[in-house]
């Protein structure tokens, strides 16, 4: 079955804020009504940024661009957090922690051919963070030192005023270049 869905788009220009319509055509390739099961599985998303899967899948021609292969090298950044202070300071806090090395360490290579990529409009949506926490102050130092020596560009995020090291994030790096660094370190809970 196909169809064709008229869309009203906001597109701003630099004098005047406009609404076109643009048609998508739609082919409906499995339709079915919606389960237990099917609710269910759209709550267990993999992906906090993108919906599960849903009882509705449908092939829709537009312009993106093609999928990756799936024995691709994904594009990720690791964003390591300390325990101890997950355990200690509001989560709100550390999360913001995480958030301040992670843009530092984006920002700092925005040239970076990875980096580029990882950001580009047909990857934002769909970026790659791995997790990951260590017990204190020590191990986040000694894993700054690890990825320093082996050449990792990463930033380890100081707050200031208070000079305490809180947590490091990498640049993006394909997966398989910088996951033997992390293999020892614990997914944060």
């Amino acid at each position: 079955m196909a169809g064709t869905i008229p869309l009203r788009l906001f597109t701003p220009s630099a004098s005047n804020l406009a609404f076109s319509t643009t048609s998508v055509r739609v082919t409906l390739t499995h339709f079915r009504t919606p389960s237990i099961l099917t609710r269910a599985s759209r709550l267990s998303s993999n992906s906090m940024s993108q919906p599960a899967a849903t009882h509705l899948n449908a092939a829709v021609t537009t312009n993106d661009a093609p999928e990756q292969p799936e024995n691709a090298d994904v594009v990720v950044q690791y964003v390591v957090l300390r325990r101890d202070l997950i355990d200690t300071w509001p989560l709100g806090s550390v999360v913001t922690q995480g958030c301040h090395a992670s843009v530092s360490a984006v920002w700092s290579n925005k040239d970076d051919h990875q980096t580029v990529d990882y950001c580009s409009p047909d990857k934002i949506d769909s970026m790659h963070k791995v997790t990951l926490e260590v017990k204190g102050e020590t191990q986040i130092k000694n894993l700054s030192e690890k990825l320093t020596s082996g050449g990792i560009i990463h930033k380890l995020w100081i707050e200031q005023p208070e000079n305490i090291p809180t947590c490091l994030a990498t640049k993006p790096y394909p997966k398989s270049i910088v996951s033997s660094y992390f293999k020892k370190l614990k997914l944060c809970k």
